[in-house]
């Protein structure tokens, strides 16, 4: 008889779902051990450590601050060239936005079922909650998830496991099904009565954890597309299409303008790639531009940039121009952009 302790790993977002589902398996006894995919789209701990505006809230990696609480190994891997092909050629398409939710789960499943067969573990865990997502959480779908994954019967929802067929590790005895749960549903009162009874932190369920699910974000990522003429992407330009304000006042350029002064340090990593503007003698953002203006849109984007400082009501306001990589610096003195010349579709 095999008596050797099952190996399971478990797909830990840093949410509260996964949370509970490692917790429901290492209750009956068996060896836990998490992996988070980093895809660069990842919607914890990048603008919220940035903003001051969200001091109050932990700046903090979730999946590793889940890690800890249960007490389990995680291993964060990079896979944002790999995922590229998820998020470009999705096979079964978006859903309210860019989100390739379906293809998204199944891609994750997929490198879980890879670590698994190589680090010799048993099976597969995750936080899926039978009706929770329209997209890849239906009864239709969750079959696509573990057929398209190669995971098939060795992936486990521990939270809906008793309403959906038995998988290998509930047919062997690996897992007893009846100390697992049976939820469905968008409710998340079950989960939350749940993490207070083991006494868990956990980041406040909020409709999602990721950038291409946000309407304002894909927005800005198909104008990126858009003029670039062509769908492609880099990290730093996801990472961009995070922070700041984004304007686009002409076809030929678009404009980032910090909002405070966590964004500006961020934004200045960038100046070596891009043209950037500052106010000389007034408190005021780092602005990254995009594209390549003409002589009258760099003035433009200069009375932009002196309109978000605080030379706002002065009459000139001196701009500086920084060329990329640290080429010279030249000056304009112009006069901030009245707020009504603002166009609102100007904003990204």
């Amino acid at each position: 008889m095999d008596t050797r302790t099952r190996k399971a790993i478990v797909l830990l977002s840093g949410g509260l779902d996964s949370l509970l589902a490692a917790r429901l398996i290492l209750d009956q006894g068996i060896h836990v051990e998490g992996v988070n995919f980093f895809t660069g789209f990842c919607v914890e701990g990048h603008t919220h450590a940035l903003r001051r505006t969200r001091a109050r809230h932990p700046v903090r990696n979730n999946a590793l601050h889940s890690a800890e609480q249960l007490g389990i190994r995680l291993h964060i891997i990079d896979v944002i060239d790999d995922y590229r092909d998820v998020v470009l050629n999705p096979r079964h398409g978006y859903g309210a936005h860019l989100n390739p939710c379906l293809d998204c789960k199944a891609f994750m499943v997929s490198r879980a079922r890879s670590w698994m067969e190589a680090h010799d573990f048993d099976f597969i865990v995750t936080g899926e909650v039978l009706g929770q997502r329209p997209m890849s959480q239906r009864r239709d779908t969750l079959p696509v998830v573990a057929r398209e994954s190669g995971a098939l019967d060795r992936l486990l929802r521990p939270l809906s496991a008793r309403l959906l067929p038995p998988t290998l590790p509930e047919r062997e005895g690996w897992v007893d099904r009846t100390r697992l749960l049976a939820l469905s549903g968008r409710n998340r009162k079950p989960q939350i009565a749940l993490a207070r009874a083991y006494g868990f932190e956990y980041a406040q369920p909020a409709g999602g954890c990721c950038f291409l699910t946000d309407e304002n974000y894909t927005h800005r990522l198909r104008d990126l597309w858009a003029s670039r003429g062509e769908r492609r992407y880099d990290f730093d330009d996801i990472m961009l299409l995070k922070v700041g304000r984004h304007l686009r006042p002409h076809p030929s350029f678009k404009l980032i303008v910090g909002r405070e002064e966590g964004e500006n340090r961020f934004l200045e990593g960038y100046r070596h790639r891009f043209v950037h503007l500052w106010a000389t003698e007034h408190e005021g953002p780092l602005v990254l531009v995009q594209g390549a203006p003409d002589a009258a849109g760099l003035d433009l984007a200069c009375a932009i940039t002196a309109r978000f400082g605080q030379g706002r009501l002065a009459s000139r306001v001196e701009v500086a121009v920084g060329e990329p990589g640290g080429r010279p610096v030249h000056r304009r003195h112009v006069a901030p952009l009245a707020a009504s010349a603002l166009a609102p579709d100007w904003y990204l």
